[in-house]
């Protein structure tokens, strides 16, 4: 048996999801099916990746393209999943967005067919799925009302996981808590093995806070973003009915009405009820998207943590931690580095080392 699950965003949701299906305890071979869309930091082009974005693809073996190890990004384009598809213990499957809604269901419909599986479950980090579109800091609805208006049109049952609601930095959790019901399933505390492997170098930071908080850190934590609150529902996932996340999100109601042919024609939409268009956004991100450092001096870049952490102690007293990814931006580095900064931490300031976290507290 193998069980079907779509990571709704981009990113780092299929990390998210893995660790959503080993908490559910299944033994089931899995495929998740993934957008190829990154942050500009990771990915200097806007927008989701294509088929043609990508070179080593397997094809033959699912009706879509599946990632492997030996998978890469043509350039200029970048992407993380080829390194998680050797990290996660999932098999990584490409979902392609550019032909719109109805194919985009075509590929959840004819995937869930070849598996064999009458079912497939959704999984989305942070909570953006149930976004109404007032929500001032919402900013990245696109792909999940995508997966959601794909799903109500594709004929197959599907439920639709939230996980660690608020940790994404879009819609903050006291928000969402009156949209989810009951108390959730708790992830944790023992993760995964793979968890550590893939965390030590994935910038991720809704992935990485969901398993600070199923290992039991709680208190503000310091993102990219600003400071998002690790609390008991943080290590938790919700479950909803398709119909019910629906009825939700008016962008997800608005594509699977209009069934847009195009990635273009959906963010027309998205642009019309939300008032903004993603892809737009992130060209303007990345036309301001400052140069960074590719190199690090173990003795600098202590000099430099030092008098960071002196200065966000003074200024977020209250704040417990900070992602990795705030602390390697923060003092311009890249995020490739990510890897070699938490072996900096752990050999010299290992006092600070909460992994996944590094600690502001004294």
């Amino acid at each position: 048996m193998t069980d079907l699950l779509i990571a709704a965003g981009g990113g780092g949701d299929p990390i998210g999801t893995a660790l959503v299906h080993a908490g559910r305890r299944a033994a089931a071979d899995v495929v998740v099916l993934t957008y190829g869309w990154e942050r500009p930091s990771v990915d200097p082009l806007p927008g989701p990746l294509a088929g043609h974005d990508f070179t080593g693809l397997e094809h033959g073996t699912l009706p879509v393209p599946v990632i492997t190890t030996d998978t890469q990004p043509v350039a200029p384009r970048g992407s993380t999943l080829p390194r998680l598809a050797g990290h996660l213990p999932v098999q990584l499957a490409l979902l392609d967005p550019h032909k719109g809604v109805e194919d985009l269901a075509g590929q959840i419909e004819r995937t869930a067919h070849a598996l064999g599986t009458d079912h497939i479950s959704v999984v989305d980090m942070g909570g953006d799925i149930l976004a109404h579109g007032d929500e001032p800091t919402l900013a990245s609805p696109l792909l999940d009302a995508l997966v959601l208006a794909a799903c109500h049109l594709a004929n197959v049952d599907t439920t639709v996981h939230v996980a660690g609601p608020g940790l994404d930095g879009e819609i903050p959790e006291t928000t969402l808590l009156p949209r989810l019901t009951g108390n959730g399933a708790a992830l944790g505390p023992a993760l995964p093995p793979w968890t550590a492997d893939v965390l030590r170098w994935h910038p991720s930071e809704a992935s990485t806070l969901l398993a600070a908080a199923a290992t039991g850190l709680r208190g503000p934590c310091l993102t990219r973003s600003g400071p998002l609150p690790l609390t008991d529902h943080s290590s938790r996932v919700w479950n909803l009915s398709l119909a019910r996340a629906l009825d939700h999100n008016p962008l997800a109601q608005g594509l699977a009405e209009s069934c847009p042919d195009s990635l273009a024609g959906a963010r027309d939409i998205s642009l019309k009820l939300y008032g903004f268009d993603e892809v737009e956004r992130e060209h303007r991100q990345s036309r301001r998207r400052p140069t960074t450092r590719a190199r690090i001096d173990a003795a600098t870049f202590l000099d430099e943590l030092d008098t960071w952490l002196h200065a966000q102690r003074a200024t977020n007293p209250t704040t417990h931690y900070a992602t990795v990814r705030c602390v390697v931006e923060s003092l311009g580095y890249d995020w490739r580095l990510t890897e070699q900064v938490r072996d900096v931490l752990a050999r010299h300031r290992p006092e600070v080392d909460a992994f996944p976290l590094v600690a502001l507290t004294d």
